[in-house]
């Protein structure tokens, strides 16, 4: 309770947050920015993840508004998934986190490589 009371807005930012900041969702926003308009199973195939992750992940994009569902009653019945108006002002976010990331790496690598070299000094001498 008294962390509402000092930050009223993290509730909402923490939910917003625990979907967008999960590393499937960054990525199926990345793919649907540069490839537009995606199938289930394209979207799959570029990603390399399960349809169960897959669907989940669309379904909570879906209903947090960034990604619409486009159902064609066709035979075989054809599924398509595009970013909304609200997921296109997601890219660049998203594409500055994946860049910072890229930038980044080198350096992250190194201090987990610091911090397992640890890790593993301190159980050998306990």
């Amino acid at each position: 309770m008294a962390e509402a009371a000092h930050c009223p807005d993290c509730r909402g930012i923490n939910e917003v947050l625990s979907r967008v900041g999960d590393r499937w969702s960054v990525l199926v926003v990345i793919s649907l920015s540069q490839y537009g308009v995606l199938r289930f199973n394209e979207l799959k195939r570029n990603l390399g993840i399960s349809q169960r992750m897959l669907s989940l992940t669309l379904r909570g994009l879906e209903r947090d508004g960034l990604v619409s569902r486009t159902y064609y009653p066709t035979i075989p019945p054809k599924v398509e998934y595009a970013l909304t108006p609200l997921g296109e002002s997601f890219r660049e976010p998203v594409k500055a986190l994946g860049l910072w990331a890229l930038e980044h790496l080198p350096q992250i690598d190194a201090a987990r490589a610091e911090y397992d070299a640890a890790g593993e000094a301190e159980q050998k001498s306990a």
